[in-house]
């Protein structure tokens, strides 16, 4: 995959989401409970090789999604993504997203996958401007985001329709000049 960055951690590899990696993929996010506040479940393995098969090809791409894998340094398994929207002018703003396999919540894992997928964002790309939606029922990862330095901008009421009903979002952002 094109300038894909392999991000390594204390305890975490970060590389591209592949196609082999869609049965771990899709057993902790086929987890409903855990993925509550997400807009996607699949239902199925092909499912999850459909969502793979369609993430950007090249890392940074305009207009684009794409997806880091996180893997455990120690036992190699899949245990999560991080989702990277690229967009805005000039390509200076991205939007991100984390989903973790329940088994691993708790562990700090989180935060250190965010953490140097920001500063990479930042100091190699030289974004402007970092942004995340989030369900405001979803405390864990509001915690999760303000102690990495994100400020909330906005709460919209009854913006997002997902699985069937009007929920609220709220952005949270950084920018480049804030992170430290």
């Amino acid at each position: 995959m094109n300038n894909t960055p392999q991000i390594e951690t204390i305890h975490l590899i970060l590389r591209p989401l592949m196609i082999d990696d869609a049965p771990h993929f899709f057993q902790y996010r086929s987890d409903a409970e855990t993925n509550r506040y997400q807009g996607w479940i699949p239902k199925c393995q092909d499912d999850a090789v459909m969502f793979i098969s369609k993430i950007a090809k090249r890392f940074n791409e305009p207009e684009s999604w794409y997806q880091l894998a996180i893997i455990h340094n120690e036992t190699k398994e899949l245990i999560g993504d991080v989702g990277i929207h690229f967009f805005g002018v000039e390509n200076k703003q991205v939007e991100i997203g984390c989903t973790l396999a329940k088994k691993d919540h708790g562990k700090g894992y989180a935060s250190e996958a965010l953490q140097s997928v920001i500063s990479y964002l930042f100091d190699k790309l030289d974004k402007h401007r970092i942004t995340t939606s989030i369900d405001p029922n979803n405390t864990r990862s509001i915690g999760l985001v303000e102690r990495l330095g994100f400020r909330k901008e906005a709460h919209f009421k009854a913006s997002l329709f997902l699985h069937g009903e009007w929920l609220d979002d709220v952005v949270y952002a950084m920018l480049k000049k804030e992170w430290q």
